[in-house]
């Protein structure tokens, strides 16, 4: 997978309140790489991919959320580059299936439900959705591509930078995204994560797995407004605003939360007048492009 000639693209927000306290915000628009495998989805995916030629594999496995963004990433991808695929679904199968699903099954992937316990258990589930199938064939990816070929995929993410920044954001489920990120940044530059999740602490170690530099980054808790895929007035009122303001989309699952925990990082002093910001914004919008 070679990078695609638009995707090193940067947009300056000219948001009045940012203005208003002297911060350069500017966007790292990896949405605009695919509208299905854009973001980091592709960062994650590029490596697996060809570790997976490399070793002659036929089939990508991997598991998802009925709404995740990984799952129909992976199916796009596999479908692209010729691969079977097969998804692992956290839950019961519902009819009909919801709109991520449903593109999933019609780019080729094979859905798999299991049930939220066995899932929670990686490696049972895998076995029990996989169990009397030739498994010589399948290369596995992780949910949310959160191995090694994902992080040295999001290694890639400050190279093309080519100007001097202060901070650089994203938002978290795995952490994968920020600890490839936090492993290359230079000494005067600060990578800042938002957890999408509540109480999602785990990712301090998925993240120290792979970035040994705990001084290059700050994770952030507070802003997952009740947890995955939830959201309140408050945050679904930023994310229209923003859109409208910025023209530039985002949702209340991931780049909604990472933005607004921006915003309110600057309003409250933490990034201070002067300061360069690099917002990464890492896709999700699937659901929202595709008609």
């Amino acid at each position: 997978m070679s990078i695609p000639q638009n995707a090193n693209k940067f947009t300056r927000l000219t948001d009045p309140v940012l203005q208003k306290y002297g911060v350069k915000v500017f966007v790292m628009r990896d949405d605009l790489m695919h509208p299905v495998t854009g973001g980091n989805k592709f960062r994650k995916l590029k490596y697996n991919l060809k570790k997976a030629k490399a070793e002659n594999k036929t089939t990508l496995v991997t598991f998802g959320g009925a709404w995740s963004n990984h799952i129909a990433a992976t199916a796009y991808a596999g479908k692209e580059y010729g691969f079977r695929t097969i998804g692992i679904i956290r839950g019961e199968k519902t009819d009909p299936l919801n709109l991520t699903l449903e593109r999933a099954s019609e780019g080729g992937m094979e859905l798999l439900f299991v049930d939220r316990t066995t899932y929670r258990d990686k490696e049972l589930a895998l076995k029990s959705a996989l169990k009397n199938r030739n498994t010589k064939d399948f290369y596995f990816i992780p949910e949310g591509g959160s191995n090694y070929e994902g992080f040295k995929g999001c290694c890639e993410i400050t190279k093309e930078i080519d100007f001097d920044f202060n901070y650089i954001c994203c938002p978290c489920g795995t952490g994968t995204t920020l600890a490839g990120i936090a492993s290359s940044l230079k000494e005067n530059q600060k990578a800042l994560g938002f957890s999408v999740m509540k109480n999602n602490f785990s990712i301090e170690e998925q993240v120290k797995q792979f970035s040994l530099l705990q001084s290059s980054y700050t994770l952030f808790y507070e802003y997952h407004f009740g947890g995955y895929a939830k959201s309140t007035p408050e945050l679904e009122e930023f994310v229209e605003r923003f859109t409208e303001t910025n023209k530039i989309e985002i949702e209340p699952i991931y780049t909604g939360k990472m933005f607004f925990g921006i915003y309110d990082l600057i309003l409250k002093g933490f990034v201070k007048k002067g300061e360069i910001v690099v917002a990464v914004h890492t896709g999700g919008l699937q659901y929202l492009r595709i008609g």
